[in-house]
């Protein structure tokens, strides 16, 4: 079977470092609790402070998504 693409040397390496793991080095433990709690803060004002609802929810998943990110940037490119 062929394959309709061939994918750049850049999009090959970018692949193994986005999906390999990558042990926390240094200060960066710190750095990751420092974001959870404070994206935690958030999230509580969130919840007291709005109603439930669809959007509520899209906050707290868009939220955790910034967490995501935040590690993911240190972790893949430090």
């Amino acid at each position: 079977m062929s394959v309709p693409y061939q994918p750049t040397q850049e999009m090959l390496e970018r692949i193994v470092r986005e999906f390999m793991y990558h042990p926390p080095k240094d200060d960066q433990p710190e750095r990751y609790e420092l974001l959870r709690n404070k994206a935690k803060e958030l999230a509580l004002a969130i919840v007291f402070n709005t109603p439930p609802s669809r959007e509520q929810s899209l906050a707290l998943t868009a939220l955790g998504e910034v967490v995501y990110n935040f590690n993911a940037a240190i972790a893949r490119n430090e």
